[in-house]
């Protein structure tokens, strides 16, 4: 077969499983009209046949004389009666697989027992083959059994014309192709059920894992609006009243400040610029905006300057290897100590004096932040009952690393250290 043909061959077969999956659908919404349309094909092709020679008065015409001989000839009445008798009951063979098995194979042991012949037996199989594909399975062992029986006793009433053994294996052979048909189809229709309810299960999962990404970059986003947003204007506010406070007495004090609130807030409007441009989506062309790189230990030293001109005198110590550091632990490190910069500025006030140390000893880094205000534990955060937005984050950012944060009052200030676990295990994220 050339790759024509094979090409060919698909909207043919697309069109046969519509196909197909119209007549499945038709058949869930009126069951009644396949198995009437089974019992009117098996009376077509099987009785009536019989029928017409029964009328005809040549019933007995059909084969070699000796096979003739060997049956009972049916009366014209009779012989409907039995027909029906095996046919009718495969109106049920789906809803009722067993009690239509049942009541085909009483009428074939009644026919058989009385001598006769018919075209109709082959409802056994049908009957058979039902109640492999619809029943249950542990009726089976039975049902084969009685079919057993009920072909030994053809066999036994044809042995004048046909050998038993011919006979048995004959029709223990379309019994079982009966059955072996039945069987597959069942295993099949199971197989196509359970990669149905499969793809169901991974598309919910899939929808889920869409969700959960989704909470998970919610929550990212809204920690580093908060790590941006929260610093920056706690600087600016810091520098404004600053600068109030200083025009009357000192304009050039004012002035400065006013261009440190100008570079603050140029520097945060690029940060939030970066963190939207990654969320829009990209429905045609635009034009992206410039996408400055995530902050890391570099930056700390432009943070802290921020700060000391905010009027928070910051001491930075670094100790061990830091320039080894991926970019996601120097990200980490950077948002912890801006946050906890932040919570010393706006708590402890200007004119005061903070440490801050980054040391890395082994698989372990360290970063603390002790700063020396004036405010009581009771004024600062973490002591109340409902944590702010900002030691939630830090908490956040250290378990992702198997850390902790520890807060807490220090002398007459107030001290946050936080520690990072840098083991392949726990930095591998």
């Amino acid at each position: 077969m050339t790759n024509d043909d094979l090409s060919g061959m698909g909207p043919l077969v697309a069109r046969l499983g519509r196909i197909g999956q119209r007549l499945r659908n038709a058949d869930q919404a009126r069951p009644w009209v396949l198995d009437t349309a089974v019992v009117v094909l098996v009376f077509v092709l099987f009785c009536l046949p019989d029928l017409l020679h029964a009328i005809g008065g040549d019933g007995d015409g059909d084969g070699p004389r000796r096979f003739r001989l060997a049956f009972t000839q049916l009366p014209v009445a009779a012989m409907p009666a039995l027909q029906a008798g095996l046919v009718l009951p495969l109106l049920w063979r789906r809803r009722a697989p067993a009690v239509a098995f049942g009541a085909v194979t009483a009428v074939s042991v009644l026919q058989w027992s009385l001598g006769a012949a018919l075209r109709a037996d082959v409802a056994l199989f049908v009957a058979l083959y039902s109640l492999a594909l619809h029943g249950r399975l542990r009726q089976l062992p039975w049902a084969c059994a009685v079919t057993a029986g009920a072909l030994g006793l053809v066999a036994a009433r044809v042995s004048a014309a046909v050998s038993v053994w011919d006979a048995l294996f004959f029709l223990l052979s379309t019994a079982t192709a009966a059955l072996a048909l039945g069987l597959m189809i069942r295993i099949r229709r199971a197989q196509l059920a359970v990669l149905r309810d499969r793809a169901a299960r991974l598309e919910v999962e899939r929808d889920q894992r869409g969700r959960l990404a989704v909470a998970a970059e919610r929550t990212r986003v809204a920690r580093e609006m908060h790590d941006i947003v929260g610093h920056n204007l706690s600087v600016i506010i810091t520098l404004a009243d600053a600068g109030a406070y200083a025009t009357a007495s000192a304009p050039e004090r004012g002035e400065e400040a006013l261009r440190l609130i100008g570079g603050t807030g140029r520097q945060a409007l690029s940060e939030l610029r970066r963190v939207l441009g990654v969320l829009r989506e990209a429905d045609g062309p635009r034009t992206e905006p410039e996408l400055s790189p995530q902050p890391g230990l570099s930056d700390v030293d432009a943070l802290c300057e921020g700060v000391r001109a905010a009027g928070l005198e910051v001491v930075y110590r670094v100790a061990g290897d830091v320039d080894a550091l991926d970019s996601g632990v120097q990200l980490t490190v950077y948002r912890i100590v801006q946050e906890a910069l932040t919570n010393a500025l706006k708590h402890a006030g200007a004119g005061t004096r903070a440490n801050l140390s980054i040391v890395v000893e082994d698989t372990r880094l360290t970063i603390t932040v002790q700063d020396f205000g004036p405010p009581s534990p009771a004024e600062r955060p973490g002591t109340a009952n409902e944590e702010g937005h900002g030691l939630v984050g830090m908490r956040e950012r250290a378990a992702l690393y198997g850390g902790h944060v520890t807060t807490g009052p220090a002398g007459p200030g107030w001290a946050v250290r936080a520690t990072l676990d840098l083991a392949p295990q726990g930095g591998a994220r």
